[in-house]
């Protein structure tokens, strides 16, 4: 099996001896199996690695056997461990998610949280083939494009899977084979979850009575759906940026430019519009694409309600989008409350603006129009030296900024690349440098000098 998994990150150029990487370690056998593949990767490779567990405070004395082992296991193997004690049910109602979207997120804010202290570049977790054969269902059974055909990414950002190539059953018998242990959650036999229900009855009926490789074709044919995806989102991009642009602060999809668009993929550049504009891709369905879709046939002055309080309204041009974002406390628009000047650096000139509302940065390495913002999906900032990158959702979970605040704060964004979080912090990729001839200046009017900023 380790050939199998070695060829698979490989394949996925998911490692190099120069990463540090953070391994997810739950203490069952995905993640036990996963901490293994990566011990032999290093010693091949060469790379840094360091564990986390995250103990969700859910299943009493279950979870505290499942950290109390982990502990055990990376003593015995020294690899260094990072523990996190967190209460996920209190999470969940105060978020209005379930307990599994809240552990979700917990989980991820912990790796990320890891990933910037340790100067990581990497987070690996334990998806295999069947929980990508899950996903897939799911996503059927809820009505999907070729996004979700694709199923879990092996490689998203810094995150990496190298187990997507292996299924359930290969991760058991290899360790048993070896007399590793490991631990059973309990909760994952509880059909009350959705996922669980697909594992326990979907899976397995497919195997018997439809075809014993079942797991294996539909892994495959991911696979192949995930490189076609990637190829098509690159046209998608070029698509959707022809066909829209801004008016008074509105996003609005230009008709003549929009039916130019080959049909086989004026769907996913609506949904790709719609998810920006939303600022979620969470329960964006084709529905809410058909809705978008036929609204360019209605009467000018037709408006339809979307997810999170997105309106879309056909104008005489296209389609105009509408957010409801509650009032901010500034007055005006972004034109009244910055500025933006583009000046040559003078060599040897390494001092910087004082005031913490004003920001330099480096103008050469800027491929877009530098536009003035709030979020949009997509959007993601580096922050630190090594290029680690973190979505601006993360990184708003981490900061703990309230959830009816983050749409109110500006963005400064080269395209999705953050320049500066106002108020917040600012990009490190966007430094200045030695070798930078031009600055980009950008000033806010709407701050207290005793921020925040960073």
């Amino acid at each position: 099996m380790y050939q199998k998994v070695k060829a698979y990150v490989k394949k996925w150029h998911m490692l190099q001896k120069e990463d540090s990487v953070i391994a997810g370690i739950s203490g069952g056998a995905d993640s036990v199996c996963l901490l293994f593949m990566l011990l032999k990767l290093q010693k091949e490779l060469g790379f840094a690695l360091m564990a986390v567990h995250v103990n969700h405070g859910i299943r009493g004395a279950e979870a505290e056997r499942d950290e109390a082992y982990v502990k055990r296991l990376c003593r015995q193997w020294n690899v260094r461990l990072k523990v996190y004690r967190e209460n996920v049910p209190a999470y969940a109602k105060e978020h209005g998610m379930t307990e599994e979207e809240a552990g979700r997120d917990i989980r991820r804010t912990c790796f990320c949280k890891v990933l910037k202290e340790w100067g990581g570049t990497k987070i690996a977790l334990a998806h295999h083939e069947n929980d990508n054969v899950e996903t897939l269902l799911w996503n059927l059974c809820r009505g999907t494009g070729i996004r979700g055909l694709g199923g879990i990414a092996p490689v998203n950002d810094v995150w990496i899977r190298p187990l997507l190539c292996v299924k359930r059953r290969e991760i058991e018998s290899y360790l048993k084979k070896r007399g590793i242990s490991y631990c059973t959650d309990t909760t994952n036999a509880d059909r009350r979850y959705m996922r669980n229900r697909i594992r326990m009855d979907v899976i397995p009926y497919l195997e018997d009575c439809v075809n014993t490789e079942s797991v294996s074709h539909m892994g495959k044919t991911m696979e192949r759906m995930y490189e076609l995806e990637q190829y098509i989102l690159e046209e998608v991009g070029q698509y959707k940026e022809s066909c829209t642009g801004w008016k008074n602060g509105r996003r609005i999809i230009r008709q003549t430019e929009y039916t130019k668009i080959p049909k086989a993929l004026r769907d996913n550049v609506l949904h790709e519009i719609l998810c920006e504009t939303a600022g979620r891709r969470k329960d964006i369905e084709e529905v809410h694409v058909q809705m978008l879709r036929d609204l360019f046939t209605k009467q000018v002055g037709k408006r339809i309600d979307l997810p999170y309080g997105v309106t879309a309204i056909r104008t005489y041009e296209g389609v105009r989008f509408e957010k409801n974002i509650p009032e901010a406390s500034y007055a005006g628009d972004e034109n009244e409350l910055f500025s933006i000047r583009v000046f040559d650096r003078e060599p040897g000139n390494v001092t910087f603006p004082e005031k913490i509302y004003t920001k330099w940065f480096d103008y050469d390495i800027i491929k877009n129009t530098v536009k003035i913002r709030h979020r949009i999906a997509g959007d993601s900032i580096v922050i630190n030296r090594y290029g680690g990158r973190k979505k601006l959702k993360q990184y708003f979970t981490d900061q703990k900024v309230p959830q009816e605040d983050r749409d109110k704060i500006w963005i400064a964004a080269d395209g999705d690349e953050v320049l500066w979080i106002v108020g917040y912090r600012q990009s490190q990729k966007y430094q200045i440098t030695e070798k930078t001839t031009k600055i980009l200046e950008i000033q806010y009017y709407g701050g207290e000098e005793n921020g925040r900023d960073n």
